[in-house]
């Protein structure tokens, strides 16, 4: 097989945002929203922040508020002062425990049939120093060999250099390392700088004139790896 290494992205690829517990935070401050609609503006809200320019000027944890933000927005549902209020909660959650903790079905075992099929799994995040205690308790720490969170390091993609980092500590090469991501100007764009084969995760089939792979989900991964 071409490749013994996958990087894999955390939020967008193996956990998504809790929009449950989103939705709670609003409806104590008096709003009411279905999970299910946030759930459903979410992938939009990401691509349109999947801006080269604006990757680059602003760093990934102060592009969270305006996430949250555009979400609610896409929604349906009016900023105001009462939905500012419930994403302080949102965020101070984010801060402290991490709010993407929604593992979808298809993760685990996608996971097992990669590392069944003898890939060195690592997992390479722009977190804000939480990923770890979050895949310990959602239990994907042990589907995984080796954890990679920006804030740890003092770099975040696409700057090559948490991917070289992340290489070296994988004990593989560039040529042999794929990654999966589901931000084109992060994910795609970062990999390819150092040197890596890259795949893209677009779950609501976003990027039709992508120049790489792209996926809907690690559902594909197993199958389609070993064709890469």
């Amino acid at each position: 097989m071409p490749f013994d290494t996958i990087f894999l992205d955390a939020g967008g690829v193996l956990v998504w945002t809790n929009w449950t517990r989103v939705s709670d935070a609003l409806r104590a401050n008096g709003i009411e929203v279905d999970p299910a609609s946030l759930a459903a503006a979410d992938p939009f809200v990401r691509r349109s922040l999947d801006v080269a320019e604006l990757i680059a000027a602003v760093a990934d944890q102060r592009r969270g508020w305006n996430y949250f933000e555009l979400v609610l927005t896409k929604a349906g549902v009016p900023l105001s002062a009462a939905a500012e209020a419930a994403l302080v909660t949102v965020q101070e959650y984010q801060r402290t425990t991490n709010i993407w903790e929604h593992v979808p079905n298809f993760v685990p075992p996608a996971l097992s049939e990669l590392r069944r099929c003898g890939y060195k799994l690592v997992v390479v995040s722009n977190s804000n120093g939480t990923l770890r205690q979050a895949f310990r308790r959602l239990g994907l720490d042990a589907l995984v060999d080796i954890m990679v969170d920006s804030a740890e390091e003092g770099i975040e993609k696409p700057d090559r250099r948490l991917f070289e980092l992340a290489v070296k500590r994988a004990g593989s090469e560039p040529e042999k390392t794929l990654h999966v991501g589901d931000f084109y100007h992060i994910d795609v764009v970062g990999a390819r700088a150092a040197g890596l084969t890259s795949i893209l995760v677009d779950e609501a089939n976003l990027y039709r004139d992508a120049d790489c792979v792209c996926i809907r989900s690690i559902a594909e991964l197993p199958r389609l790896v070993e064709q890469l």
